[in-house]
C-alpha cells in the first residue's frame, strides 16, 4: 500500500498572532508584526518580526521554562496548538507510531547568552547544568516528545531558511515507511542582542529603521531581509488514518519535495538561482505533475535585489514564461530563519483550505513578469501550490502541496 502524508493540524506562534485562527485572520488583513526592536539603537537592527503576545507561563510549566530557551518555548506552544487543530492526543496512541522532526539554525541564543554572561561575570559555579542541552538544536524535538510520549524516529533538521521544508520531507518519509503521524515545523527565536550580533556579518541584513522599508522582497530598491522569531508546528498523519478520524481536518497533501544545494563558497558571488529550480522541478516531478498544474507559489523572498533576481530567473526557468501567482506573505513577519519555510507551509495549507491566497505587504510594485499578490486574492479552484525556501549557505527546498479530494473516502 501506498502511504500518503496530509497535515491536519496548524499550530503557529508568530508576529501574525498565536493560533490558526489570529494568523489567518492578521494575514489577510496585511497586518505586519514588523517592529521596532527593543535596544535597536545600538543594534545593527532596528526592527524585527516579533511575537507581541507570547507569554511563556501559559504554555510551559515554570521547571520547563528555566531548563530551556525561548525558541523551545515557542516550539512546545506551536505543537500544543497543533496538536488541539488535529484533535489528536498523543497519550491515546501508540507511542513508537508517533515522531518528532524539527528544523533548528541557530538554537538557544538568549539561553546561551545568559550563562555566557554568568559564567565571565561570577565564573564556572555560577552556570546553570541545564546550559548542556538549553541552547542544543535538539532540545526542541526532545521537550516535544518527552512531554507527549512520543517514541518513534526523533530528529532535527539544521539547514537554515530551507529547514522548515526539510523537516516536513522528512515527516513525509516516515509516513511512507509506516509511521501513522508526525509532529513537524520550525522555530526560531534569534532577536537576543548576541544573536542580532552573530547575524551582523550577513551583508544583505536591512538596517532600515521603518517597519514598513525594512523588508521589501522583489521591490526594485528592496534593501535586505529583517529577521523574526516563531514559526509553526504542524501535525502529519497518513491519508488513511486521517481519513478514518472523523475530527480530522485535512488541510492539504504533501504531494512532493526537494532539497538541493549550491555548492559554492560563502565568499563567491551570489547563486544564480539554477539549483532553487531544479529543486522545484524535482518537487514537481515526485508530486507527479508539471509546471502547468501549479495555481500559485509561495515564494522565499530574500529581500535583496541579488536574491531576488536569483528566485525571479528560477520562476521564469521552472514556469517557461506561464504568469502564476506569487506571494510573499512572510513580509509580515520577516524571515524566521528555521521557522520560515515551517510558517510558509502552513499559510500554503491554510490558502488551500480557505481558497484564498495571502498577500505580499509593503511592496507596490513588483519586477515586470511576476505577478505579486499585494491584496488578498480568492482562487476558488486553487488545487497545487509550490512553496520554495533558501537558507544561508547554499541550501534550497521546495514542496508542493495538494488540496485533498474532499469525495475520497477509504
Amino acid at each position: 500500500m501506498s502511504h500518503r502524508a496530509v497535515i491536519t493540524g496548524i499550530g503557529v506562534v508568530a508576529p501574525t498572532g498565536l493560533g490558526v485562527r489570529a494568523h489567518w485572520e492578521n494575514g489577510l488583513a496585511g497586518r505586519s508584526g514588523i517592529r521596532p526592536l527593543a535596544g535597536g539603537a545600538e543594534l545593527p537592527v532596528k526592527v524585527a518580526g516579533q511575537v507581541a503576545a507570547f507569554d511563556e507561563s501559559e504554555h510551559v510549566e515554570h521547571r520547563l521554562v528555566v531548563q530551556t530557551d525561548r525558541w523551545t518555548w515557542m516550539a512546545l506552544a506551536a505543537t500544543e496548538l497543533a496538536l488541539a487543530d488535529a484533535r489528536l492526543d498523543p497519550l491515546q496512541e501508540f507511542p513508537f507510531h508517533l515522531s518528532v522532526i524539527t528544523s533548528s539554525s541557530s538554537g538557544g541564543n538568549a539561553f546561551g547568552q545568559r550563562e555566557i554572561e554568568a559564567l565571565y561575570r561570577s565564573g564556572p559555579r555560577a552556570v546553570s547544568a541545564y546550559q548542556s542541552i538549553g541552547w542544543f538544536y535538539a532540545a526542541s524535538s526532545g521537550q516535544i516528545s518527552i512531554r507527549h510520549r512520543v517514541k518513534g524516529a526523533c530528529g532535527v533538521i539544521v539547514s537554515e531558511g530551507a529547514g522548515g521544508i526539510d523537516a516536513l520531507a522528512q515527516a513525509a518519509r516516515l509516513i511512507r515507511r509506516g509511521g501513522q503521524a508526525v509532529i513537524a515545523g520550525g522555530t526560531e527565536a534569534p532577536l537576543s542582542p548576541y544573536a542580532i550580533v552573530c547575524q551582523a556579518g550577513q551583508p544583505t541584513l536591512s538596517g532600515e529603521h521603518d517597519p514598513a522599508r525594512a523588508y521589501r522582497p522583489f521591490a526594485p530598491d528592496a534593501g535586505g531581509f529583517v529577521p523574526g522569531e516563531g514559526g509553526a508546528m504542524l501535525v502529519v498523519e497518513e491519508w488513511h488514518r486521517a481519513h478514518m478520524r472523523p475530527a480530522a481536518t485535512v488541510y492539504a497533501e504533501i504531494a512532493g519535495t526537494a532539497a538541493t544545494h549550491d555548492a559554492r563558497h560563502h565568499t563567491a558571488p551570489p547563486a544564480d538561482g539554477r539549483q532553487l529550480a531544479r529543486a522545484a522541478r524535482e518537487a514537481l516531478a515526485r508530486a507527479g505533475c508539471g509546471a502547468g498544474d501549479v495555481d500559485a507559489v509561495f515564494a522565499d523572498g530574500a529581500g535583496d535585489p541579488a536574491g531576488d533576481g536569483a528566485e525571479a530567473a528560477a520562476l521564469a526557468e521552472v514556469f517557461a514564461g506561464r504568469s502564476v501567482p506569487v506571494t510573499v506573505p512572510k513580509t509580515m513577519t520577516g524571515r524566521l530563519s528555521s521557522g520560515g519555510a515551517a510558517l510558509d507551509v502552513a499559510w500554503a495549507a491554510l490558502a488551500l483550505h480557505h481558497g484564498v491566497l495571502p498577500p505580499t505587504v509593503n511592496v507596490p510594485a513588483a519586477p515586470k513578469g511576476l505577478d505579486l499578490v499585494t491584496e488578498p486574492r480568492r482562487l476558488p479552484g486553487m488545487r497545487t501550490v509550490l512553496v520554495l525556501a533558501r537558507g544561508a549557505g547554499g541550501f534550497n527546498a521546495a514542496a508542493v502541496l495538494r488540496a485533498p479530494d474532499r469525495r475520497a473516502r477509504p
